[in-house]
């Protein structure tokens, strides 16, 4: 099996998932290569190489230096046309879902999206993913004919961490690189510092915080962890904090080594959004509350004094 693994970057940074998207592919075997697009992709390219990326196509553009679906999706149907891979790995991110969607389009590819695992059956590969908000899991084959795009869930397989590889500087068609859009500035929305789709802790609010006055109780808590903010979808509707936090069915799908619900109660939109972490511990004064169902372990009480308990222990770890 030929795979491309598509790495994606941010202000000249590779991401966590670009290393799970390289081990996923070495579980399958079968010739690796590894597209990495930048304003100067070589030193990301070495990278990749060095953990185990295979082949690594580094694509060099003062037009590839802030993300762009119309130029990238130009861009790897132009590597996919040369090298002809059976299966197209992407993260399934916030950009990796939108990129791969115009990938599959233009190259007439089938797409399964946010999957969990992947797993070959003789020369078929099998993508397994979930469905219906997570109450049903699939298993998905391509048909024949045309490469496979899959986004793959962050943090359902570990980062490569070691490898051998080769760096190939690929030029591509000028034309690529015109689009009808054009990217003046990126900004960071205030307060946000980890990205919920890659932390490996999260710590997430729900209505029991009582008001938006107690949103930081929990973002101090977070941060003594060394954690991501998350938020559940009815303290973002009623405007305690922004959407970008907003972790469920309408939000983002996260899938963490530590998962903490604060005051959540557990409805099924927001557990089918974090329900595959790894440790779930929930806090919740109300006993019978949902969340517990799924939780590894649950903590009954009032939230305002065990919150600043853990916070407080937490930072004495930390100093010690």
């Amino acid at each position: 099996m030929k795979i491309l693994t598509v790495a994606l970057q941010k202000d000249n940074k590779l991401s966590s998932a670009s290393f799970e998207l390289v081990e996923a592919a070495r579980t399958l075997g079968g010739e690796i290569t590894t597209a990495v697009l930048a304003a100067d992709a070589t030193a990301m390219a070495e990278q990749l190489a060095a953990r185990g990326g295979g082949r690594v196509l580094a694509v060099s553009n003062p037009a590839l230096g802030a993300y762009n679906d119309e130029t990238y999706a130009k861009v790897i149907s132009e590597l996919i046309s040369k090298y002809s891979p059976d299966l197209v790995l992407g993260p399934a991110t916030f950009y990796g879902k939108a990129l791969f969607s115009r990938l599959a389009g233009r190259n007439g590819g089938c797409m399964a999206s946010d999957a969990t695992s992947l797993a070959l059956d003789g020369d078929r590969l099998t993508v397994t993913r979930p469905s219906y908000g997570g109450s049903v899991i699939t298993n998905l084959a391509a048909n024949d004919g045309g490469p496979f795009f899959v986004t793959l869930r962050p943090k359902v397989y570990p980062e490569a961490t070691e490898g051998s590889g080769e760096v190939v500087k690929e030029s591509v068609d000028t034309a690529c690189f015109e689009s009808r859009t054009v990217v003046r500035e990126s900004k960071v929305e205030s307060g946000g510092t980890l990205n919920l789709a890659e932390a490996d802790i999260i710590v997430s609010a729900g209505r029991g915080i009582k008001g938006p006055e107690n949103v930081q109780l929990v973002k101090e808590l977070a941060g003594a962890l060394g954690a991501a903010f998350g938020a559940s979808r009815a303290i973002v509707d009623a405007g305690w904090t922004q959407y970008a936090y907003q972790v469920g069915q309408t939000g983002k799908t996260v899938n963490p080594k530590l998962y903490m619900a604060v005051g959540i109660s557990g409805a099924i939109q927001h557990l089918v959004g974090m329900q595959t972490s790894k440790t779930i511990v929930a806090i919740n004064k109300d006993k019978d509350a949902p969340i517990f169902n799924i939780a590894n372990y649950g903590i009954v009480g009032d939230m305002f004094e065990i919150v600043p308990a853990l916070t407080k222990k937490f930072k004495a770890a930390l100093q010690d």
